[in-house]
């Protein structure tokens, strides 16, 4: 890992060492091969959300090349029409090896050089898209390491798989990350996190967590089938909770609030989409108060 000198100065770090919660929230770019008229109002409707988003206590993760599925750059974005008017210590952009080795060092430098004081760094599906230019995260984050000393890098943990395992990355003198993002997880999967949570502890691992928690907008089953090729899907349980009476922003509320009961306070919320992502955290917010 860095020096800590060298990264002394990371607001993402600080947000995340602090002993209080955090809701951060990852969004998407628009898919690749829109036409211009089409990703200009997506840029748009994004550039609005962000900005709503950014007004409160946040952080916002922008995915890359989320589940195999080209997106436009979103540092382009992010340093063309956001920076300016939003502190980059807001945003941490994701960095998959699903690029050339030359473009994700270029990608990384160019982070640094616009005020970014954090990556997120990871291997991207193997089973979708371009080739990884590395066979794993650890290996792409050493050499970004190498080339910008000054940024906090992220990686990756998933709560699911048996925890020793999880751990052993976490704690590898390789790994080079001062944070982790985890698989989203569910409170009906918390008997899992909270394993790898005690795992976690007993073996010191420094690196504070961002856990995932991925907003359902209903328990449509064919929707619920199909998220099942990116991450475990509780669908009994997501569908009893919906039947129940309960909002989209409820459920994902249940999930936040059974991590912090277990001490994972620090979260992100996936699939807020675009359009309705400010409104949609905002009731999540007001659910948890």
């Amino acid at each position: 890992m860095a020096t800590p000198g060298s990264l002394r100065q990371s607001a993402v770090l600080k947000r995340l060492g602090e002993d209080r919660p955090l809701v951060a929230v990852e969004l998407r770019p628009p898919k690749s091969g829109l036409s211009s008229a089409q990703s200009m109002d997506m840029w748009i409707d994004m550039y609005h959300a962000i900005r709503r988003l950014a007004s409160g206590d946040t952080i916002m993760f922008l995915t890359d090349n989320a589940v195999g599925q080209s997106e436009e750059e979103n540092l382009g974005h992010l340093t063309a029409n956001v920076a300016g008017d939003e502190s980059p210590s807001k945003f941490v952009p994701f960095l998959t090896s699903k690029h050339t080795l030359d473009y994700c060092l270029m990608y990384a430098a160019r982070a640094a050089s616009n005020g970014f004081d954090a990556l997120t760094v990871l291997g991207g599906d193997s089973g979708a898209g371009p080739p990884r230019c590395v066979q794993h995260a650890y290996l792409l984050r050493q050499r970004i390491r190498e080339r910008v000393p000054s940024l906090a890098l992220g990686g990756w943990a998933n709560p699911h798989r048996e925890p020793a395992g999880q751990v052993d990355f976490l704690l590898a003198p390789g790994f080079e990350a001062e944070f982790y993002l985890t698989q989203v997880v569910s409170h009906h999967s918390i008997r899992a996190v909270e394993r790898f949570l005690t795992e976690a502890r007993q073996r010191g691992v420094p690196h504070p967590g961002v856990f995932g928690v991925f907003l359902y907008r209903s328990a449509n089953p064919r929707t619920l089938e199909q998220l099942r090729h990116f991450f475990p899907v509780p669908a009994e349980g997501v569908t009893r909770d919906f039947e129940s009476g309960l909002s989209p922003e409820e459920v994902a509320a249940r999930t936040i609030s059974a991590l912090r009961e277990v001490g994972a306070d620090k979260v992100y919320v996936s699939n807020l989409g675009v359009r309705q992502a400010g409104e949609r955290y905002r009731r999540l917010m007001e659910v948890l108060t």
